[in-house]
């Protein structure tokens, strides 16, 4: 099955701006012709008639012949390229002006504009990869964490790829074995059989929940989590912002209500990316501008992975805060009890005590905001593999299937082994779709559109 026609396209392969080199990248049935227009070597060798791997210096040409930059031609030919189609790229001197130049010499020498994830798309219909290994590359593409990098490598390198078949493969022999017995009367049977066929479906069912275990760790590298700083003005929320991150972010000052509107900032901690946000004072107001701040603030409580709020602990405990408290979930806040340094007189509160100021707390701090996130979670394992919302979704259906199956062998099995059979055909359908062995143009248009143009 092909989802594309075998013609020839360009993009270009790095970032826009300035930089010491920019690439770009053409592929298909034409590159040869293409680049032959475009490129013309120092030793007069045409790109076409050079080996795999080899590189050429010259220079690019419009189609007048004019110079448009100088640079190297990398040849790779097909099947051993990323598309494993033929393929040259085109190195120049870096930035957009340059690169749009070379990108438009091509273009005019008959490959057509690539589109989004068009190059790995074709790895993945060609054989280079399956669908798990080309979200592999994407994450890794955007990992905001080691971690998240790490986990990426593994799925590219196809440790996904490989539980995932083991369990196509199991519940196509459970489906294989099922239908073989409608073939035969019931008494020309083994006892065994179809008690053996529910035990191999058992069996996969460990790995399966197995994997749907890792969607949590998944969810937390892949999108990252949340995190929400509250409390009453001069509570210390923009002074804990400026300890995490490490410089002065955000305006600390004695005056309540500095902060009016959210501070955003990315902060990576324990190998998860989190989104701190740091908010304006809560507390009422009849000033418009502070109170849209208030609003804000709760709203982005509402949406957080996690909470901290702070409390000043050097103060007898508002109401307002003690209001607020009681409305917290405890499953996802952490209280801190700030400026303990100058005596603590707030009462009887259970929280991390802490001095912002000198960073007093701020340890034992980041431990209970991982703790938090981490429910749920191995991070403390060595990087892995681990699912999306996508493959939980397919995962969870495959499921369903596989247990509706189990259910119809649990009853009078000679009866029902041909919808337990069906249930099992839904169920590989859906496993399916996770690696692209069943794939649909939709499926694959909602994973490469993510991507960048020149990947």
């Amino acid at each position: 099955m092909s989802l594309y026609d075998p013609d020839t396209i360009a993009a270009i392969a790095t970032p826009p701006g300035e930089g010491g080199v920019g690439i770009v990248r053409i592929s298909g049935s034409k590159v040869w012709a293409i680049a032959d227009q475009l490129f013309h070597a120092l030793d007069h060798i045409p790109v076409s008639e050079r080996g795999h791997g080899t590189f050429a210096y010259g220079k690019v040409v419009g189609a007048d012949g004019k110079e448009i930059d100088t640079g190297l031609a990398l040849v790779m030919r097909a099947p051993n390229s990323y598309t494993r189609e033929d393929v040259v790229e085109i190195q120049g001197h870096g930035g957009a002006v340059g690169m749009r130049r070379i990108l438009r010499r091509a273009l005019e020498a008959g490959a057509r504009m690539a589109e989004p994830g068009e190059f790995t798309k074709r790895a993945f219909l060609n054989g280079r990869i399956d669908l798990l290994q080309a979200e592999g590359i994407f994450d890794l593409i955007r990992a905001r964490s080691d971690r998240a990098a790490s986990a990426a490598m593994e799925q590219m390198e196809g440790q996904l790829s490989q539980q995932f078949d083991g369990i196509y493969e199991a519940f196509l022999e459970v489906a294989a074995n099922l239908e073989t017995t409608l073939d035969f009367v019931e008494d020309e049977l083994p006892d065994d059989v179809f008690s053996g066929i529910a035990d191999l479906l058992d069996e996969t069912f460990l790995t399966l929940d197995n994997l749907l275990d890792t969607w949590d760790e998944g969810r937390l590298l892949r999108e990252g989590a949340r995190v929400v700083i509250l409390g009453r003005p001069n509570a210390g929320k923009s002074t804990l912002l400026n300890a995490l991150l490490g410089f002065d972010r955000a305006i600390v000052s004695s005056t309540a209500g500095t902060t009016r509107d959210t501070l955003e900032e990315g902060y990576v901690l324990d190998g998860i990316p989190l989104r701190i946000i740091d908010t304006a004072g809560l507390r009422e107001t009849d000033c418009e501008i502070e109170a849209e701040g208030v609003r804000r603030a709760e709203a982005h409580g509402q949406e957080a992975h996690l909470s901290v709020y702070l409390i000043d602990a050097s103060e007898p405990l508002h109401e307002e805060d003690r209001a607020r408290l009681e409305k917290l979930d405890p499953e996802k806040s952490v209280v801190v009890l700030n400026k303990v340094d100058r005596g603590r007189v707030v009462g009887d509160i259970a929280g991390i005590e802490a001095c912002l100021v000198k960073g007093v707390g701020l340890e034992e701090l980041k431990r209970s905001m991982a703790d938090a996130l981490e429910k749920g979670a191995d991070l403390q394992a060595p990087p892995h593999a681990v699912i999306s919302e996508r493959h939980r979704h397919l995962l969870i259906c495959a499921h369903k299937e596989a247990k509706q199956a189990r259910a119809f062998l649990n009853q009078s099995v000679e009866e029902n082994a041909v919808l337990a059979s069906e249930h099992l055909r839904s169920a590989l359908e859906y496993l399916g779709q996770v690696t692209g062995r069943v794939y649909h143009e939709e499926l694959l248009e909602s994973i490469f559109s993510r991507f960048c143009i020149g990947k």
